[in-house]
């Protein structure tokens, strides 16, 4: 496997005298999809808050790339190529599935204030090249015939994909889905599949958070288990889905107890 792109080492996070997060270990490589599950308020969220630089560590450190990400702000972190996807829909309203989408890619205009409100020539040849590459971007979530359309007009699952379109428009290198399959049909589960896949097999780095079980394990190579804050396993998918403490966690001891006897 290559060097991880991202890593973390003491990773914790206490809001008070509650420890969401503790002495977390992460890393995530080029082209991997890492599964990062739990219970509710196992502390995943939070992880991803500060792997997003929306939230910062109370201890430990962030790598990326082989860079610390300390002191950094959010839109750094989105600068360097972490991208992340929300829980819930957060479209532009009153705006194009377009222009949502070419939101997406401030980070990677490269030009001053003056120069955009000037309309100089390098302007108008950086909004066409964003302007093509989103409708290419807005084409591969399958939303090509919306382009045009406001996004309060989307359906939610429609609304998870744009998501994941205003994602990639930032050139990212890394990308946080956070339970991206929540509210979608059968039909737009096997897209998204299909969509993460292909955004691995370019060599981007893929973690998600998802409570579908059946859809993260048919997608992820490894997986992270979290139960208050703390990391109880790590392995690949049938590793993990056997381990005792994860049952323990998913279904209380005596749950666990029962699947165990069952599989004896």
């Amino acid at each position: 496997m290559s060097e991880p792109l991202l890593r973390t080492r003491g990773l914790c996070r206490r809001f008070g005298g509650l420890q969401a997060v503790a002495e977390l270990d992460l890393e995530a490589h080029p082209g991997e999809i890492l599964g990062l599950i739990g219970p509710n308020g196992a502390g995943k969220s939070t992880t991803f808050n500060m792997i997003a630089g929306t939230l910062a560590p109370s201890a430990g450190t962030i790598e990326f790339a082989g860079r610390s990400m300390a002191g950094l702000l959010a839109h750094d972190f989105a600068a360097c190529g972490i991208l992340r996807t929300f829980q819930h829909n957060k479209p532009f309203a009153s705006m194009s599935v377009l222009d949502n989408v070419m939101v997406g890619m401030h980070t990677k205009i490269g030009l001053s204030l003056w120069q955009v409100l000037a309309t100089t020539r390098a302007s108008r040849e950086a909004e066409t090249r964003c302007r093509t590459l989103a409708k290419a971007l807005i084409e591969f979530v399958g939303l090509g015939e919306r382009q045009s359309a406001d996004v309060s007009t989307l359906s939610f699952g429609q609304g998870r994909l744009l998501e994941t379109a205003r994602a990639l428009a930032g050139s990212p290198r890394l990308i946080l889905f956070d339970e991206p399959a929540a509210g979608l049909s059968p039909v737009e589960l096997l897209r998204l599949g299909e969509i993460i896949r292909a955004i691995a097999a370019q060599g981007i780095a893929v973690v998600l958070i998802e409570h579908d079980m059946r859809f993260l394990m048919s997608l992820a190579e490894r997986v992270i288990v979290l139960n208050f804050g703390r990391t109880i396993a790590e392995g690949t998918p049938d590793e993990v889905s056997a381990h005792p403490a994860v049952m323990e966690a998913y279904l209380g001891q005596a749950g666990a107890g029962a699947v165990s006897r069952a599989h004896a």
